[in-house]
């Protein structure tokens, strides 16, 4: 018994099957009483003090420290600014509080760069936070949240089952859920999707991700690097690693979807079949959507109604041309300070420009430019082919192939 809770402090979110035996067994109270018709809030707080302490215990204790500490951070900034707001609404109070919340991460990102270390405050999981707190301050600002409770927020910001890895949930939709239990008729169905979803995050992550991430791609790139077939080592390496990125990407927010069903909350999931879609304005709306939908609503939003209100371009073009722009350079950066996420994040906003673009020209010439199967399967074809490439400059591998050729 010592040795099995010896373990426990080891078991990082959805990464081996004990803690998915262990995950099984202690949410099967939360089960049988959410089959009633109700919710175990008490049981379903230890759960999360409980897989969050086998997270970030052990080895990973200062993460632990950190993310008490990063709580309790965001939990002052968010109370004093719903306190100020309740009394004003204008002022330079509003940017204070969305730098000081994102402040961390802007450090946690900064640093490693230049020291080659995690800072101190580190923990799994600190982006997703970081979103979901910038989100509160920002709805607060707009008048959108009413109230905001300590207990709700901090359930909001640690819900474990997403905490590591998305999909980032909406506060006003989170906290409806966890006051309004889900019938015993709606429940039957959450579980059953719950279950789909984790056996679906199985075939995703430990075999499909397994075999292209694990087999495949060391063999490919020491191919490719060997010299003998860079070409067409770099063509496969494309296509593998796409498909690799999203089957185990995919996989951990299935996990974190279908525990959060079992839990009675409809987290929103975080891909649509990406690969099918027909341009790139449609892949994001398909691709990591809670964080496509985020970027979308908090910072292109704002960014594109802050410059046309106040007259920086006279077209309105011009305006989310530079929007897409500044948006997609600032996603490039959050993914890291190399220069191959800047572009991989630029790149795509020369996309969506394009696309934009081509939309408009279509609409003006809509009697000469043909809409049949064959018109939408070149432009699935090109759109999955641009999203690859996309992600082969995100990999870091041209990075690595310019390294090995000087």
């Amino acid at each position: 018994m010592s040795k099995l809770i010896e373990m426990f402090p080891y078991l990082e979110p959805y990464q081996k099957p004990m803690y998915f035996i262990i995950l099984g067994i202690l949410l099967i109270p939360s089960i049988i009483y959410s089959l009633k018709g109700k919710r175990l809030v008490w049981y379903q707080a230890l759960l999360t003090l409980f897989f969050l302490w086998m997270s970030f215990a052990g080895p990973h204790k200062e993460q632990g420290y950190a993310l008490i500490g990063y709580v309790i951070w965001q939990i002052v900034l968010a109370k004093c600014y719903f306190t100020y707001r309740q009394k004003a609404n204008k002022g330079i109070w509003f940017y204070i509080s969305v730098f000081l919340s994102i402040l961390p991460m802007i450090l946690i990102k900064v640093i490693p760069f230049y020291t080659n270390e995690q800072p101190i405050f580190y923990f799994l999981g600190y982006s997703y936070l970081t979103f979901k707190s910038v989100q509160v301050i920002m709805e607060t600002r707009d008048g959108i949240i009413k109230e905001l409770k300590i207990r709700d927020y901090i359930q909001f910001m640690i819900f474990f089952p997403t905490i590591s890895s998305g999909p980032i949930d909406r506060f006003r939709r989170f906290t409806k859920e966890a006051y309004n239990p889900p019938t015993k008729e709606k429940y039957t169905i959450l579980l059953e999707k719950g279950i789909h979803y984790i056996f679906m995050g199985f075939l995703y992550k430990f075999i499909i991700a397994y075999v292209l991430g694990i087999r495949l791609l060391p063999l490919i790139q020491e191919r490719a690097l060997g010299q003998e077939f860079i070409i067409q080592g770099s063509i496969a390496y494309m296509y593998v690693y796409s498909l690799y990125l999203f089957f185990d990407f995919a996989g951990y927010s299935l996990f974190a979807v279908g525990v959060s069903y079992l839990l009675g909350y409809e987290t929103p999931m975080n891909f649509n079949k990406p690969f099918i879609s027909h341009n790139i304005k449609e892949f994001w709306n398909r691709w990591h959507m809670s964080l496509s939908f985020w970027f979308r609503d908090y910072v292109y939003m704002r960014l594109m109604l802050t410059l046309v209100k106040k007259k920086v371009f006279k077209s309105q073009i011009t305006a989310s041309n530079i929007s897409y722009f500044i948006l997609f350079f600032i996603m490039g950066i959050w993914h890291g300070l190399e220069w191959y996420y800047v572009v991989y994040g630029l790149f795509h906003a020369a996309l969506i420009c394009s696309t934009d673009a081509w939309i408009r020209f279509k609409k003006k010439h809509k009697d000469k430019i043909p809409s049949n199967k064959i018109t939408k399967g070149l432009s699935m074809f090109l759109t999955f082919n641009a999203v690859c490439f996309s992600l082969l400059i995100f990999s870091g591998y041209l990075d690595t192939l310019i390294k090995h050729l000087m």
